[in-house]
C-alpha cells in the first residue's frame, strides 16, 4: 500500500524571477518560500513561443492587432491608481440574480473608460499612505481565456486556484493551467465531459502543486496530475447526488480533502492507492439538515511552520448560515469551538480566512470571520495539556458589507465590499490605507452554483439569498498576491514596496506627499511596509538616502517651476510653498551639511528663493533647534533682514546665534545704529566676554539728561530699563537676555559690575562731574527699582568678608549721594530708608547706619512747612515704619511729629501698636479722606474677638462722646452701630443728641425699615415713647410722609399718637389712626369736615384764585373719603352704612343747592360728575330705592326742584337697566347650557354597547360556553368582550372607594398601562373605555374621581360616571356648571362688591381670575359616535 502523492517528475520552470518575488521575501513568515509573480511588467509584454499548441486550438499570436475584448479589459498605465467611485451610482437591485451571472456587479459602469477619467481625484488616505496596492492585468492569461472561449467553446471562466501554477475553470467543464510566465501548460477535460458534469464550480491545488481537484456544478469531482495532465480520479459518489460542489479544498495532508455541496453538507475525502488502484473514501462531517454550511477553510501552514504544534490537529473552520465552527480532523474528529453571528443581514456572505500571526513573540494561527460589516478575529492556541484555546481579539467595525476577506500578510488585510470596492486595512490600528475601485475587473460571481441551477435549483431560499453575492471561487491568494477572476480577464494585486510607493507619488508629481510618506518610513510609523529590512538604524539610513535624492529633485523642480516673469509676490509665494519643505526635512534628517552647502548654493541662484530660505531659518533659530550655522549663512541672514528693515527680527536672531565667527565690531556698530541694545549687550558678552563696555555706552546716553533734570524720551526710558535688568542679571549670575553666565566667570562678573557702579568718577569725566555718577544716575532714573536690584543682590551674597564690605560700601555711597543732595524727592529718600530699614531688620544683618540719619529723614518727611506731596510723604513714612524702621525712632517724638504734620495714618499705626484704640477714632474723624471708615473700625473692634473688655469700653465711650459727629456724618451707619452693639442704651444716645434735626435723622434711620439698615426690630428693647417722639419729629420736619411711615412702624400707642397728630392738625393722619383704632364714624367725620371746608373754599372763592388746584383738592379728599367708606362698609349693617354714605352725598350736593339761590356757581359740571361718582360707589352697598327716597325726602327737591337732580336719577336708571339685561342674558345662556348638558348626559347613560365579537378576547372561548359558571360578561365601549374571571386573572381591576373598576386588557396593554388614568381627557372612545357589565356594571377611573369625596355627598352610579366622563370629553373648557356655581356664590353674599379694597372671599380664587378664561356663548355641537 502506498500513499498519495506519486512522486512523478514535476516539471516546473523556476527561471523567470521578477522583482515582486524579491519583495515577497520580506514578509515575516514567507521568507523561505519560492514564489512566482504573475504580474506582467512593461518588459514582459511579448509572449514566449511555447505557450500553447496553436494548430490544435487555432489561437492567433498575441502580437496581432488586439481584439475588442482586450481593449475593453486593458488597464491604463499599470501604476495608475484606480479611483474611488461614488457607490450610489451602482444600483445592485436591478441585477437579475436568477440568471447565470458571472458578470460583475458593477460591469454596467466598468466598460466606460471615460467614467474613470472623469473622477480622477485622490481620496484622503492617498495623501497619507500613497498608493499601497499595485494592480495589474495578466494580459497573457486574459487573452487566452477569451481566445479559448472563442476557439474551443471553453465557455466563460467560473473558478480560479493559484499555487506556483494558475488553474482557471470554465463554464463548459475545462480547466486551463498556466505557468508563472502566463503560458498555457495544460487544458484538462473536454467540452463533452463538461456537457455531462456541468461547469467547474470549485478548484483546489495541493501543497506541492502536483494535484488538482475540480468540483462540478452537477456534483462530480475529478482529480488531475498537473505534471502529466492525466485524469487520476473521477468521483461521483462522495456526496448526495443533485447538489453542486461549492468548495473543494486540499488540507496540508495531500491524501485528505474537504468538500462542501449546495445541500449545505461537508464531507471529508480520503484518497488511497491500493494495489495500484486509486480509491476515495467519503465521510460526512456536517449534515446540511442541521444548518447549511456555505464556506469552509482548512488551516494551511507554511513549510517552515510544519512542526508547529497546532498542525497536528488539522483544523477546519466552517461557516453555516447561523454560526461558525472550528473542528479538528485529527487525531480524531472533535469540535473545538462554535460561535454564533448575532444579528445580521440574511443576504450577507459568510467569510473565513486563516493566517499565522505573531502575538507576544509567539506565532499562532488567527481566524478572521465575518458576515456583514463586522470582522471578528479569533486567536487559536494550544496549551501544555494539548487542548485548544480560542481568544477573541479586537474586532473591526466597518461601514460596508463584505463579500471577500483576504490576508495579504499578518499585518494587512484586503477587503472587498458589496459594491466592488477594495479596502486595504491595517489590522492593528484598523486604519484604512487605500480604497480601490475594481468594477472594471467584471468579477465572476458563483450565484448559479449556490442556487444549484445545473441540478434544478433544489436549494433552500436562505442559501440562494447568500449566493447572490458569493464570489468565493473568483478570488485566490498566494504568496502575498491576490488574483481576481473576471469574465474575460485575470487581475493580480499586491503590496507595493516602500520605494515603489514613494516613486509612484513622485511620478504623479506629489513631491510633498512623497517626502511625508518617506519620513513615515524613516520614523517607523508607516503601515503595510514592504522591502525594508535590517535593524532600525540601517532602515533609517536607506530611507534617508532616498529622501536626500528626492530633496535635490525637489529643489531643482522649485527653481525650474518658478514663474519667470510677473509680480515678485507671485515668485515669493511659489518659494514660500516649496522652500520650507526642504529646510524642514534637512533639519529632521539632521543634515545641516546638506542644507547649508549644496541646498543653499542651489537656491542662492535665485535671489527670491535665497530670501525665502533665510526667512525659513528664523523659527528654528528662535526655538534653538538650529545651532552651528556656517558664517556665510549667518552673515547673509543678518544682511537679508537688515535690507528688509526687519531690525527686531535681527535682534531676536542675534541673541540665539553663536556670533563668534562674525565680524564683531561690524555687528556691534549695526546694533548700536539700529538701537538693538539686547543684541549689542549679547555680542559684547558672548563675543568678547566684555561685560562693562555695554553699560558705559548706555550710561553715556541716559546720564546727561538726568543730571540736567530734563525728562527722558521714550527711547531713553527703554535704555534705562534694559540697563537695570542687565545689571540685575550680571549680579545674579544670569546671561542677558537669556541663559546663564559660565560658572567660572560669575564671581569675576559680579566684582567687575560692583566696581564699575561704585566708581568715584566716570572714565571721561568733566571737572564739574559730581561723585559716584553711576549710582547717582540710576537713583535718579528709578530709585525703587534700582534698590530692588540691590536688595536681590544682597540676598544672594554669601557672608564672606568681601561681600560684607561691598554691602557696607554701597550703603554708605547711597546715603552720601541722597542725603547730601536736595534734588531727590521725599518718595526717593523714603525708598532709600525703607530699603535700609529692611536690610537692618534682617536677623543676620551686618550693616551699620547712623541713627541720626533716620531722625533727619523723619524731620524731612514731617516738615509741616511743606504742604506739597502730603499724602506721598505720609505713604513713604508708613512704608518705612512697616519695613522695620520703627526701631530707629523714639516713638513719642514720632507721634508728636506725625500729629503736627497731620499724618493720621502714621498716628493710627503707632496707636495700634500701643493698643490705644480709642485714640484711633480721633484719627479717623480728623482725616477727611477716611472719616467714613470710622464706623467699620468701631464695629470691628467691638465685634471681633481678641480685644479686652476695657479696650471695648474705652472705644464705646469715645464713640458716645463723638455721637453727634457720627450721626451728622452718616445717620444710617450710626443707627446701625447703636442698634447692633448697644440696643439697650438707645435712650441714653437720644439724650446726648441735643440737635433736633440730628435726633430726627437718627431715629428715622433706626426705626424706619425703609431706610435700608438691617436691624431686627424685635431685639430693640425700646419703649413706645421713643417711637412717639420720632412721630412728633416727623410731624414737624416731614408731615407729608407721616401716613406712609405709620403704615410700616410697629410699636406706638394709638391714643398718644392721635393727640400728637391733632396737635399738629394733620387731619388725614388723625382719620387714619381713628380708623385703625376702630372709630370709623369719628374718622369719617374728620374726613367729611375736611371735604366740607374744601367745598366751602370753592363756593366762596373768586375767579382770580387757583380754581384748578382747589378743585383737585376736593376730588382727592372725596376719593379718600369714598375709599374709607368702601373699606369699612363690608363690616357694617345697613343703618351704619347709611350713616356714612348719606352725609357724604349731602355734603357733595349742598353746594349745588346753594348755587340755585346764591350767585351762579363756578364749577357746576365738575361737582355733578363728582356727585355721580359718589352715587355709583354707594350703589354697591345701599339699595337704589333707599337712595331715591332719601333724595326725594330732601326739602329742596321735595318741593319740585327735581330738574337739578334729573341727570343723577337718569344715570342711576341706566345703570339699573344695563345690569338687569346682563343678568337675564347670563341666566338664559346658563339655562340653555344646563339643558344641553343634561340631554347629553341622559343620551350617554341610555346608550347601549355593541361588542365586536361573541367570544372572550383573553380565553378566546365564546361567552355562552362559560355561562354555567355564572361568570359575568364585561363589554367595553371599545367593543372588546371578556369574562370577568379572565380579566381578574390578568389584573385588570382597580379598587377605588370600595368599588371594583375594570380596564380593557387589550387596549391597556397596547396603550402601555399606567397612562390610562393619568389623563382621561386624552383617551378616545373605543381605546380604553369604561365597560357595561351584564350584572354589576363597572367603569374606568377618570380625572374627576381622583379627588376623595366627603362621605355625606351622594356617590354617582358607575354608569353615570361613565356618561359624565364621556360628556367631559365632548366638551373641553371651563365647565358651565362651574360658572353657574361661581355666580350663585357671589349672588348669595349680601351684595355685590366691585370696590372691595382687598381681594378677599371666594372671588379671589375664582375661575374668572384665570387669564385664559373665555365665556363660550354657544354650546358645542353634539358629537355622534
Amino acid at each position: 500500500m502506498e500513499n498519495e502523492p506519486d512522486h512523478e517528475n514535476v516539471e516546473q520552470s523556476l527561471s523567470a524571477k521578477t522583482t515582486e518575488e524579491e519583495l515577497n521575501k520580506s514578509f515575516n513568515l514567507e521568507a523561505s518560500l519560492s514564489k512566482f509573480s504573475y504580474i506582467d511588467l512593461d518588459k514582459e509584454l511579448e509572449f514566449k513561443n511555447d505557450l500553447i499548441d496553436d494548430k490544435e486550438f487555432d489561437i492567433p499570436q498575441v502580437d496581432t492587432p488586439p481584439t475588442l475584448e482586450s481593449i475593453l479589459n486593458e488597464t491604463d498605465d499599470e501604476d495608475e491608481s484606480f479611483v474611488l467611485e461614488d457607490p450610489t451610482l451602482l444600483n445592485i437591485d436591478t441585477i437579475d440574480s436568477h440568471s447565470y451571472d458571472t458578470s460583475s456587479v458593477a460591469s454596467s459602469d466598468s466598460g466606460d473608460r471615460t467614467n474613470l477619467k472623469r473622477k480622477k481625484k485622490l481620496p484622503d488616505s492617498f495623501s497619507l499612505h500613497g498608493s499601497v496596492m499595485r494592480h495589474s492585468l495578466l494580459k497573457g492569461i486574459s487573452a487566452q481565456i477569451v481566445s479559448a472561449a472563442d476557439k474551443v467553446d471553453a465557455g466563460l471562466p467560473t473558478a480560479i486556484a493559484v499555487s506556483s501554477l494558475i488553474a482557471v475553470g470554465t463554464s463548459h467543464g475545462l480547466a486551463l493551467i498556466f505557468d508563472q510566465n502566463q503560458a498555457l501548460r495544460l487544458c484538462l477535460g473536454s467540452t463533452s465531459v463538461g456537457g455531462q458534469y456541468g461547469a467547474i464550480s470549485a478548484l483546489s491545488i495541493n501543497n506541492d502543486c502536483s494535484r488538482l481537484l475540480c468540483g462540478f456544478a452537477k456534483g462530480q469531482i475529478t482529480m488531475w496530475d498537473l505534471a502529466s495532465g492525466k485524469l487520476l480520479r473521477s468521483i461521483t459518489d462522495a456526496h448526495p447526488p443533485g447538489t453542486a460542489i461549492l468548495h473543494i479544498k486540499f488540507t496540508d495532508d495531500p491524501t485528505l480533502a474537504i468538500c462542501n455541496d449546495s445541500g449545505g453538507s461537508v464531507f471529508e475525502l480520503t484518497f488511497k492507492r491500493v494495489m495500484g488502484v486509486r480509491t476515495c473514501e467519503s465521510r460526512c462531517l456536517f449534515s446540511g439538515s442541521k444548518g447549511e454550511v456555505c464556506c469552509i477553510e482548512p488551516l494551511h501552514s507554511k513549510p517552515e511552520l510544519k512542526d508547529h504544534p497546532i498542525t497536528q490537529f488539522s483544523l477546519l473552520a466552517m461557516a453555516s448560515l447561523t454560526k461558525i465552527l472550528v473542528i479538528g480532523l485529527k487525531p480524531s474528529l472533535k469540535v473545538w469551538m462554535t460561535f454564533p453571528y448575532g444579528r445580521m443581514d440574511p443576504s450577507s456572505v459568510p467569510l473565513l480566512a486563516w493566517h499565522f500571526v505573531a502575538v507576544h513573540n509567539y506565532v499562532n494561527p488567527m481566524l478572521a470571520f465575518c458576515r456583514g460589516d463586522v470582522v471578528h478575529f479569533l486567536l487559536v492556541k494550544r496549551d501544555e495539556s494539548g487542548a485548544i484555546h480560542v481568544t477573541k481579539q479586537k474586532h473591526l467595525h466597518l461601514y460596508y458589507d463584505l463579500i471577500n476577506f483576504t490576508w495579504i500578510n499578518s499585518r494587512t488585510v484586503v477587503l472587498l465590499d458589496s459594491v466592488e470596492k477594495l479596502h486595504v486595512i491595517d489590522r492593528q490600528t484598523q486604519e484604512e490605507l487605500e480604497t480601490v475601485e475594481i468594477s472594471e475587473v467584471q468579477l465572476v460571481y458563483n450565484s448559479s452554483h449556490f442556487k444549484s441551477l445545473a441540478t434544478g435549483g433544489n436549494v433552500s431560499q436562505a442559501l440562494a439569498l447568500v449566493g447572490e453575492k458569493a464570489c468565493y471561487q473568483s478570488i485566490s491568494s498566494y504568496g502575498g498576491q491576490i488574483f481576481y477572476l473576471g469574465t474575460k480577464s485575470v487581475y493580480v494585486m499586491m503590496l507595493r514596496s516602500w520605494r515603489e510607493r514613494v516613486d509612484h507619488l513622485l511620478k504623479q508629481d506629489c513631491l510633498t506627499e512623497a517626502l511625508a510618506l518617506a519620513w513615515s518610513f524613516h520614523e517607523g510609523k508607516a503601515k503595510a511596509v514592504v522591502g525594508l529590512s535590517g535593524d532600525a538604524s540601517k532602515r533609517k539610513a536607506v530611507v534617508a538616502d532616498r529622501m536626500v535624492e528626492i530633496l535635490f529633485h525637489y529643489a531643482d523642480r522649485a527653481l525650474k517651476k518658478c514663474p519667470d516673469q510677473g509680480k515678485i509676490q507671485v515668485m515669493e509665494q511659489h518659494f514660500q510653498d516649496m522652500v520650507p519643505v526642504i529646510v524642514d526635512y534637512c533639519l529632521l534628517l539632521e543634515r545641516k551639511d546638506l542644507l547649508f552647502s549644496q541646498m543653499y548654493d542651489k537656491l542662492s541662484e535665485n535671489s527670491v528663493a535665497k530670501g525665502v530660505f533665510l526667512e525659513c531659518l528664523e523659527p528654528y533659530i528662535l526655538s534653538d533647534k538650529l545651532v552651528g550655522m556656517t558664517p556665510q549663512v549667518m552673515k547673509d541672514l543678518i544682511v537679508h533682514f537688515q535690507d528688509k528693515k526687519l531690525m527686531e527680527n535681527v535682534e531676536a536672531l542675534i541673541v540665539h546665534m553663536d556670533i563668534t565667527s562674525l565680524d564683531i565690531q561690524q555687528v556691534v556698530l549695526m546694533c548700536w545704529e539700529n538701537r538693538l541694545y539686547d543684541a549689542m549687550i549679547y555680542v559684547y558678552n558672548r563675543g568678547m566676554n566684555e561685560f562693562i563696555s555695554p553699560m558705559e555706552k548706555l550710561f553715556r546716553v541716559i546720564a546727561p539728561p538726568l543730571n540736567a533734570g530734563r525728562t527722558l524720551t521714550d527711547e531713553q526710558v527703554v535704555m534705562g530699563n534694559k540697563l537695570l535688568v542687565y545689571i540685575s542679571c550680571c549680579l545674579a549670575g544670569r546671561a542677558y537676555p537669556l541663559g546663564d553666565i559660565p560658572e567660572d566667570l560669575v564671581p569675576l562678573v559680579k566684582n567687575q559690575v560692583f566696581e564699575f557702579l561704585i566708581r568715584l568718577h566716570s572714565a571721561e569725566a568733566s571737572p564739574e562731574e559730581e561723585i559716584y555718577p553711576y549710582v547717582r544716575t540710576l537713583l535718579h532714573f528709578d530709585t525703587r527699582e534700582f534698590l530692588n536690584v540691590l536688595a536681590l543682590t544682597f540676598e544672594d551674597f554669601k557672608n564672606d568678608k568681601q561681600a560684607v564690605e561691598y554691602q557696607q560700601r554701597i550703603v554708605d555711597i547711597l546715603l552720601k549721594v541722597m542725603v547730601e543732595n536736595s534734588d531727590f524727592t521725599p518718595s526717593q529718600v523714603g525708598c532709600l530708608f525703607t530699603f535700609l530699614a529692611r536690610q537692618l531688620a534682617k536677623p543676620d544683618n551686618t550693616l551699620f547706619v547712623n541713627r541720626t540719619l533716620f531722625d533727619q529723614v523723619l524731620e524731612f518727611l514731617c516738615s509741616p512747612d511743606d504742604d506739597s506731596r502730603h499724602s506721598e510723604r505720609q505713604q513713604v513714612l508708613l512704608e518705612l515704619l512697616q519695613a522695620g524702621g520703627i526701631v530707629q525712632f523714639e516713638e513719642s517724638r514720632l507721634i508728636r511729629m506725625a500729629e503736627k504734620a497731620e499724618f493720621y495714618q502714621i498716628c493710627e499705626f503707632m496707636y495700634e501698636r500701643e493698643h490705644q484704640y480709642d485714640k484711633i477714632i480721633d484719627c479717623y474723624l480728623r482725616d477727611p479722606l477716611r472719616e467714613e471708615e470710622v464706623f467699620n473700625y468701631i464695629h470691628n473692634i467691638l465685634s471681633i474677638p481678641g480685644h479686652s473688655a476695657e479696650e471695648k469700653q474705652s472705644v464705646w465711650q469715645k464713640a458716645m462722646d463723638h455721637i453727634e459727629e457720627l450721626v451728622s456724618l452718616r445717620p444710617c451707619k450710626a443707627a446701625e452701630l447703636v442698634a447692633t452693639h448697644f440696643s439697650e442704651q438707645i435712650e441714653t444716645v437720644i439724650k446726648k443728641l441735643q440737635n433736633q434735626v440730628l435726633l430726627f435723622k437718627f431715629l428715622r434711620s433706626l426705626l424706619d425699615p425703609r431706610e435700608g439698615i438691617h436691624v431686627n426690630q424685635e431685639l430693640l428693647q425700646m419703649s413706645p415713647c421713643v417711637t412717639e417722639q420720632f412721630i412728633e419729629l416727623l410731624c414737624q420736619f416731614s408731615p407729608n410722609q407721616v401716613i406712609e411711615t405709620l403704615q410700616v412702624l410697629e410699636c406706638y400707642r394709638l391714643e398718644e399718637t392721635i393727640q400728637i397728630t391733632q396737635k399738629y392738625q394733620l387731619h388725614e393722619v388723625t382719620a387714619y389712626l381713628l380708623e385703625k383704632k376702630g372709630d370709623i364714624h369719628g374718622a369719617f367725620l374728620i374726613m367729611l369736615q375736611r371735604l366740607q371746608s374744601k367745598l366751602q373754599e370753592i363756593t366762596h372763592q373768586d375767579e382770580k384764585t387757583k380754581e384748578e388746584l382747589s378743585l383737585k383738592d376736593v376730588e382727592d379728599t372725596m376719593v379718600e373719603t369714598i375709599a374709607l367708606c368702601q373699606r369699612n362698609s363690608h363690616n357694617l349693617n345697613q343703618q351704619q352704612r347709611e350713616a356714612l354714605w348719606f352725609p357724604l352725598l349731602e355734603a357733595m350736593m349742598a353746594p349745588q343747592k346753594l348755587s340755585g339761590s346764591a350767585a351762579p356757581h363756578l364749577h357746576p359740571d365738575a361737582l355733578k360728575s363728582l356727585t355721580m361718582q359718589v352715587l355709583n360707589s354707594m350703589a354697591a352697598f345701599i339699595a337704589l330705592p333707599s337712595i331715591l327716597q332719601r333724595i326725594l325726602q330732601d326739602p329742596v327737591y321735595g318741593k319740585g326742584k327735581l330738574g337739578e337732580i334729573q341727570g343723577l336719577i337718569l344715570g342711576m336708571l341706566d345703570t339699573f337697566n344695563y345690569e338687569q339685561t346682563l343678568l337675564e342674558t347670563t341666566t338664559s345662556l346658563l339655562n340653555q347650557d344646563l339643558h344641553w348638558s343634561l340631554c347629553n348626559l341622559r343620551a350617554s347613560v341610555t346608550r347601549g354597547l355593541n361588542p365586536k365579537q361573541d367570544y372572550c378576547s383573553i380565553c378566546l372561548q365564546q361567552y355562552k360556553r362559560r355561562q354555567e359558571m355564572a361568570d359575568e360578561i364585561i363589554v367595553f365601549s371599545c367593543g372588546h368582550l371578556y369574562h370577568s374571571f379572565c380579566l381578574q386573572n390578568k389584573e385588570c381591576t382597580i379598587e377605588t372607594e370600595g368599588q371594583t373598576r375594570w380596564t380593557c386588557y387589550k387596549c391597556s396593554s397596547s396603550n402601555k398601562v399606567g397612562k390610562l388614568s393619568e389623563n382621561s381627557s386624552e383617551i378616545k372612545t373605543g381605546k380604553t373605555a369604561p365597560s357595561q357589565v351584564k350584572m354589576s356594571p363597572s367603569c374606568h377611573p377618570s380625572k374627576g374621581d381622583s379627588t376623595v369625596k366627603a362621605a355625606s355627598e351622594p356617590v354617582l352610579d358607575p354608569q353615570q360616571i361613565q356618561a359624565f366622563d364621556q360628556l367631559c370629553r365632548l366638551y373641553r373648557g371651563s365647565s358651565r356648571l362651574a360658572l353657574l356655581t361661581e355666580l350663585s356664590q357671589n349672588r348669595s353674599s349680601e351684595s355685590y362688591r366691585p370696590f372691595s379694597g382687598s381681594q378677599s372671599g371666594p372671588a379671589f380664587n375664582s375661575i374668572f381670575q384665570n387669564e385664559n378664561f373665555q365665556l363660550q356663548l354657544i354650546p358645542p355641537p353634539v358629537t355622534e359616535d
